[in-house]
């Protein structure tokens, strides 16, 4: 009867080593890559509110008409120095957002998270002030992002200027 005993132990050894030790690894991968996601998706959270706080920013200062398709015709030395101070703070937001979330290697998720970040960019390089602005506005912001930037107010002047014609 001891002998059977040792028996039954030693094969639900065999059975947990070969079984539970593999289960218990992929549970803990599924456990770590669902925790990476919620953490991925309580950082575009973030950024999402605080692009939602720049938009309050910019309701609160309507003189400046951020929010039309057209520049401030003749803008005051007052309101271009607050003009600037707003689109130095959209860019510092941008920078934040494109080193967080982007990768040239995107999942579904994440791709279709960054395109909205991507739409943003897009929709304020097609203003002409912000545009040109863009030189000053990313001096000392990380190389990488300026030229993705950069490349994003170059395709989007272009779409505006082959509209026009």
């Amino acid at each position: 009867m001891n002998s059977s005993w040792r028996d039954f132990w030693e094969i639900a050894s065999y059975v947990v080593t070969t079984l539970g030790l593999p289960m218990a690894i992929l549970f803990f991968a599924w456990e770590q890559r669902k925790e990476r996601n919620n953490e991925e998706e309580e950082q575009y959270q973030l950024l999402s509110d605080a692009y939602n706080d720049f938009l309050k920013v910019v309701l609160s200062h309507p003189d400046l008409q951020l929010r039309s398709n057209e520049p401030l015709p003749n803008p005051t030395p007052e309101q271009r120095e607050r003009m600037l101070v707003i689109f130095d703070m959209l860019i510092s937001l941008f920078e934040r957002a494109y080193l967080v979330s982007y990768a040239d290697d995107m999942g579904e998720a994440d791709r279709r998270r960054w395109n909205s970040w991507d739409d943003y960019m897009r929709e304020w390089c097609r203003r002409e002030d912000f545009h040109n602005a863009l030189p000053l506005l990313l001096r000392g912001e990380d190389p990488e992002f300026q030229q993705y930037i950069r490349r994003i107010a170059a395709e989007e002047r272009g779409s505006i200027v082959s509209s026009i014609l």
